[in-house]
């Protein structure tokens, strides 16, 4: 095997770690990782981990980076990219029920959000600037320069999109969904 194949080799076992990783963070949280068991899933040893990664904490912070990416490609990819988003179309969309129960595959900020917030400044700082560029492309949407509304509205969707996946009376979380969209996009139209 020659240099460039085993180099090669190396990067695919790598993003078949982190891409198992990020799913299993996704739809478990952060804590569901366990190394073990991660490299027994990918078909490769314990001991081979730490050829990839210095640590647990530094598989976390980039699987987490995978998976904000991965969700943010997700909503990109559902886009028709000939149109202007719209908050209305944006809000529609963040909170609707194929959203709610997308939980492995849509936004990650919503799954993560408190995981990351209980986790170490590394994690925070993976999640912080998917935040930033979530309530600049809602403040855009608005049409304004000042992110406050936008950081309104971000707050409001993430959180109703957490809660709605917490309640177990459909009709209720539906209700949440609901009236938190009913709420953004009439904030849209008092422009």
């Amino acid at each position: 095997m020659t240099m460039g194949h085993s180099q090669a080799d190396k990067a695919r076992s790598r993003e078949r770690i982190l891409h198992e990783a990020a799913t299993q963070i996704r739809d478990k949280g952060l804590d569901a990782v366990s190394i073990g068991s991660l490299m027994q899933k990918v078909n490769l040893t314990h001991g081979g981990f730490y050829g990839h990664f210095a640590s647990r904490s530094e598989l976390i912070a980039a699987a987490l980076e995978q998976a904000l990416a991965a969700g943010e490609a997700a909503a990109r990819a559902s886009r028709d990219p000939d149109k202007q988003v719209s908050l209305s179309s944006m809000a529609r969309s963040y909170l609707s029920r194929t959203h709610r129960d997308a939980r492995k595959s849509g936004c990650a900020i919503a799954a993560l959000i408190s995981d990351v917030g209980r986790a170490d400044e590394a994690c925070r700082a993976v999640m912080e600037p998917h935040i930033e560029a979530f309530i600049a492309g809602v403040a855009e949407a608005f049409g304004d320069d000042d992110d406050t509304r936008a950081m309104m509205a971000v707050s409001a969707m993430v959180g109703a999109l957490a809660i709605s996946r917490v309640v177990t009376d459909q009709k209720r979380s539906d209700a949440v969904l609901r009236t938190v969209r009913d709420a953004i996009i009439a904030m849209a139209s008092d422009e």
